[in-house]
């Protein structure tokens, strides 16, 4: 059963760690990511961006196939399904799909009507026990065509926000989607640490996971960061693996042209990848 991510992410704050969201793309990335938290008793947040959400045929299929998985899989640690980077009007469709959480990305918006919709949204979520998650100062890069810099929220805009009631909330500081470039200059701890200090217990996303170094995640964790977002380094893990797999003429042997064995590579790489990240984060044994 999907649960809303407040009472995990609460735990991680407390506790110094975090909960990775991993974003899924299809079957193989899902069971991936489920049965690796399963296997190392973690608590998961599977991530869908409204992009992928259109690729898998909307949410409704989404939330079928991974309520289906939970129940199959005999999957028993908590599992919330997440909105990554949610439009407004996205936002509305995943609560009625049947999401347990979304997030609604209002920072290209004036502060105003971020806070307006955000209050909207904090009022419905509320009254179905979802989690919510907000952002303030766009997180750079490039996600579903949206490009931003990799600039620094404003530690009182980010006050402002998270005093409206939302579960999580999601403040650049420097940190963008993708891979980094070589002349990246590192996240901002002097913001995050502002930004900590004026919203208090409340639970810090950081996006674009991807290609942070260990140390920097770490310290980021002890500055209140309790969910960490994971996308790119899967995809990547997983088309080397299938690409090692084709080169190597797999495919042309007996039936390696089979889906099942043409994506195992991949799927197994993805496992790889999600206990790497969940280790790091330190949220094994958590669930």
């Amino acid at each position: 059963m999907l649960v809303s991510a407040k009472d995990m992410l609460q735990k991680a704050k407390a506790g110094k760690y975090a909960v990775g969201q991993f974003n899924i793309n299809n079957l193989e990335w899902t069971k991936a990511v489920l049965l690796t938290a399963q296997e190392l008793n973690s608590p998961v947040i599977l991530g869908v961006s409204e992009g992928a959400g259109k690729y898998m045929c909307g949410y409704k299929t989404i939330v079928g196939m991974v309520n289906g998985m939970i129940d199959e899989l005999g999957i028993t640690v908590p599992v919330a399904l997440h909105l990554d980077h949610g439009s407004y009007e996205g936002a509305k469709k995943c609560i009625e799909a049947g999401f347990s959480s979304v997030m609604f990305d209002g920072s290209h918006y004036p502060i105003e009507e971020n806070i307006a919709k955000t209050k909207e949204l904090v009022a419905t979520c509320n009254e179905l026990g979802l989690s919510l998650e907000a952002e303030v100062g766009s997180i750079g890069g490039e996600e579903d065509g949206v490009i931003g810099a990799g600039e620094c929220a404003d530690p009182k805009e980010c006050k402002m926000i998270a005093d409206l009631g939302i579960t999580m909330l999601a403040a650049g500081i420097g940190n963008i989607h993708g891979k980094y470039p070589e002349n990246w200059a590192g996240l901002s701890f002097d913001t995050l640490d502002a930004i900590q200090q004026l919203t208090g217990d409340m639970p810090l996303v950081l996006h674009g996971g991807t290609g942070i170094p260990a140390d920097m995640i770490q310290k980021a964790i002890s500055l209140g960061v309790s969910k960490i977002n994971v996308n790119t380094e899967c995809q990547l893990a997983f088309a080397a693996a299938t690409r090692e797999y084709v080169e190597a003429g797999k495919d042309l042997v007996g039936k390696g042209f089979d889906p099942r064995k043409l994506l195992a590579p991949g799927f197994e790489a993805i496992k790889a990848t999600v206990k790497e990240k969940m280790e790091l984060f330190g949220s094994v044994n958590k669930a």
